[in-house]
């Protein structure tokens, strides 16, 4: 697959040679399905917990005599059918991480990958880089190349005042090549590689 490079200007810097074993696969929604509920999964902080019946501070002791109430039996007035009282069940802390196979994680990124292959998605940029970290100005080159909600990969590093400016422009999001992930691609509409992000990728996978 050949795209075009452009630069942040919106001008052409030749192209590139996408391998078809990442890019040009046939998407499985399964797959990819997998990768990002382990994804949500992992990163729920699972700090949500009610007090069970230790937790309560209240006396233990019997609330009144097992006969001759005319009423139901009742022991201690910690017992979750009192207002106050426990709850069943609820939740604990814990973590809500599940296991998913390396391979698998690999496999659903290429996936991914060639899903926004497939719908055109992918936009291939010569670096990311700017001289000053002026927010309007990265601004304005987004305007030229019709980005207005992205994740923009680099290489290795990105670029300080790249990243700088880029953080307070809506719906975009920048990240080196090594935290590039499944739900991240998927909730952007466009994904933009630059040529060091490109062959990291093709390095990674081969």
């Amino acid at each position: 697959m050949e795209l075009k490079i452009t630069t942040l200007d919106g001008g052409e810097a030749g192209s590139v040679s996408l391998s078809d074993d990442i890019f040009g696969l046939e998407p499985r929604t399964d797959i990819i399905q997998r990768c990002v509920n382990w994804q949500l999964a992992k990163r729920q902080r699972g700090t949500h917990k009610t007090k069970d019946r230790n937790d309560i501070m209240r006396t233990g002791k019997k609330m009144y005599g097992q006969k001759g109430t005319g009423g139901a039996r009742h022991g201690s007035a910690r017992a979750p059918n009192f207002r106050g009282g426990a709850r069943v069940f609820g939740p604990v802390v814990r973590s809500h991480a599940i296991d998913l196979p390396k391979k698998v994680r690999a496999l659903a990124l290429r996936h991914a990958l060639s899903s926004k292959a497939k719908d055109g998605g992918i936009v291939v940029i010569e670096n990311a880089s700017l001289q000053e970290a002026k927010t309007r100005a990265l601004a304005a080159h987004f305007g030229k190349l019709g980005l207005d909600n992205a994740l923009i990969v680099d290489g290795a590093e990105v670029d300080a005042n790249f990243r700088t400016a880029a953080r307070n422009i809506p719906n975009i999001d920048v990240l080196p090549v090594q935290g590039i992930n499944v739900y991240d691609i998927l909730r952007r509409k466009t994904l933009v590689l630059t040529k060091a992000a490109v062959e990291a990728l093709e390095a990674r996978f081969k």
